[in-house]
């Protein structure tokens, strides 16, 4: 009986298909048998190699009464390592809060978006690799919301990449749109971890940066892609199958917008028959634009 044995490029593909397996999961870096605070590497230079010493002799206690006070010549206590920045300390109101008088400040999206480069009050900045700011247009009559960007948006740096922006596409070219004629952005500008959806707390501390997004934008129609960016807009806590469809008024510094809630195109992939209300919506759009609801 004869046995074959896999080929060496066979046994490549498997491990090529077992580490596309992990990505498609949300696996991110590649751990070893010991753990490491990678936040804290980012902001602690790295040791400088010496020779080694001779183990010193143990100092004698030396006879105080504070106990606290370290014997003479002995090295001064090593200071915690940093990991999030402020981050790691700010109270999720104080990070709020901070987030509105910085968004506050910009007077243009360039200026929002160093801003927002710059914010370290956020811990989603720390574990993504790039800011997904926005793309399109941003003199279009249109914008579009989505929730938070995914692995193909977190490595281009830009909203709606990956399978679902191929979608919302398509979408909108059935009614006419594309991406000079529209302008795409997300509530939360960071990918969570392995695609996991934002905290509320995240939510609040992102949210103060796309309304200000949104004044300077100035658009006719904003339409939000999902549940969440309904709930972040609105205030409703109905789910989306209750919202889509709806109109909200949605006010501006100058006037007042309309909000159009529809569903997301993840969601349309997932279950592909709900297709049919999303175009219903979009016709909607379409009719709002031309002025015709």
């Amino acid at each position: 009986m004869l046995i074959s044995m896999p080929s060496p490029n066979d046994a490549q593909a498997d491990l090529i298909a077992y580490l596309d397996f992990h990505v498609e999961a949300g696996a991110d870096a590649v751990l070893d048998e010991q753990p490491h605070d990678r936040f804290g590497e980012a902001d602690t230079p790295a040791p400088t190699l010496r020779a080694p010493r001779r183990p010193a002799a143990a100092p004698r206690p030396v006879a105080s009464s504070n106990s606290l006070v370290p014997p003479p010549g002995s090295p001064p206590p090593a200071a915690p390592a940093r990991t999030f920045g402020r981050a790691a300390s700010a109270q999720p109101d104080e990070a709020a809060s901070d987030a509105r008088a910085r968004a506050r400040e910009a007077k243009s999206l360039d200026e929002l978006e160093k801003i927002l480069a710059n914010f370290d009050a956020c811990p989603l900045r720390f574990t993504a690799k790039n800011l997904v700011f926005a793309d399109g247009n941003p003199e279009a009559r249109v914008m579009f919301l989505g929730e938070a960007p995914g692995a193909d948006e977190d490595r281009i740096g830009k909203p709606f990449m990956g399978r679902s922006g191929q979608l919302l596409d398509k979408m909108m070219a059935a009614v006419g749109l594309d991406r000079t004629s529209a302008y795409i952005g997300n509530i939360v500008p960071w990918r969570p971890p392995g695609n996991r959806n934002p905290t509320p707390q995240e939510v609040a501390v992102c949210r103060p940066f796309v309304e200000r997004q949104i004044e300077l934008v100035d658009p006719e129609v904003i339409v939000c892609l999902g549940a969440p960016a309904t709930q972040t807009l609105t205030g409703t806590k109905d789910g989306i199958l209750r919202t889509r469809g709806r109109l909200f008024p949605y006010k501006l510094p100058s006037r007042e917008a309309k909000l159009l809630a529809t569903l997301h195109p993840a969601f349309l992939l997932r279950q592909p028959v709900q297709k049919r209300l999303a175009w219903r919506d979009f016709r909607s759009l379409r009719a709002l634009l031309d002025g015709k609801a």
